[in-house]
């Protein structure tokens, strides 16, 4: 299946590790060709490199708010065009309810909250008819994960932007959606499951509840990334796609 990402454009945030990284592996194989950032400049040379000579890699922190113009104005000056964006952030420090203070909640608003809305809001001044605006959340946004209250808060929120900026942008011909990964098996994860006592313990309980019996792999999360960015799910907006195994019980 042709997706039509073939000298497409797009940003990919976080793009340097992780799900941020995968799908930018995903789009770059079909064609397209990317802009990938990310705080630490050696791994955002070293992610572009290895992409090849259809990425392009820009140091730049979500919660800066010159980035989302920076990294627009470089996909223009690199590769001609902008198609859309999947805007990918860390995950917010894990901690109890009850235990995170005002601090952790300002620090965490910016880098995942804010500066995601200033990156969509950014792209959906620059972008045209075709045009994608894509976010990586959380299961959490349907389901709150115990033990981390930050992305419990912040990512049903972003999701409800999502909801209300495909709204408006619709008429204009540019989409937007959001990916709801669970255990995905990337650093992350392996980080939150080192967090137990018995990691490996943990892993075998957390795949026991997922119907398909196993964490998905990283590749398996680029691949949906990349068909959502793609102008062949060119009648998809507004929706939320988990890429969970089938761990979210609600229909």
């Amino acid at each position: 299946m042709d997706l039509g990402l073939k000298d497409r454009v797009y940003v990919v945030t976080g793009g340097t590790r992780g799900l941020g990284r995968a799908a930018a592996q995903a789009l770059t194989a079909d064609g397209a060709r990317v802009v990938v950032s990310g705080r630490d400049g050696k791994g955002v040379a070293e992610a572009a490199a290895d992409l090849g000579a259809g990425a392009l890699g820009v140091a730049a922190d979500n919660a800066d708010p010159t980035a989302a113009q920076r990294l627009i104005h470089a996909a223009r000056e690199r590769f001609g065009r902008f198609d859309g964006v999947l805007i990918s952030v860390g995950g917010p420090p894990a901690g109890a309810a009850a235990a995170t203070g005002d601090e952790e909640w300002r620090t965490s608003f910016e880098s995942v909250f804010l500066g995601a809305v200033r990156m969509a809001r950014t792209a959906a001044e620059e972008l045209g008819e075709g045009g994608v605006i894509g976010f990586v959340l959380s299961g959490s946004v349907y389901e709150p994960i115990p033990g981390l209250t930050l992305s419990n808060g912040l990512r049903p929120g972003l999701a409800g932007y999502a909801k209300s900026l495909a709204a408006e942008l619709g008429p204009r011909g540019i989409r937007v959606v959001g990916l709801l990964p669970a255990r995905i098996d990337t650093d992350r994860v392996r980080e939150l499951d080192g967090l137990s006592a018995d990691p490996a313990a943990t892993r075998a309980a957390m795949s026991a509840r997922i119907p398909l019996q196993r964490y998905g792999t990283a590749d398996e999360f680029g691949t949906v990334a990349a068909f959502l960015l793609s102008p062949a799910a060119s009648y998809l907006t507004g929706l939320m796609v988990p890429v969970d195994g089938g761990a979210l019980h609600g229909i």
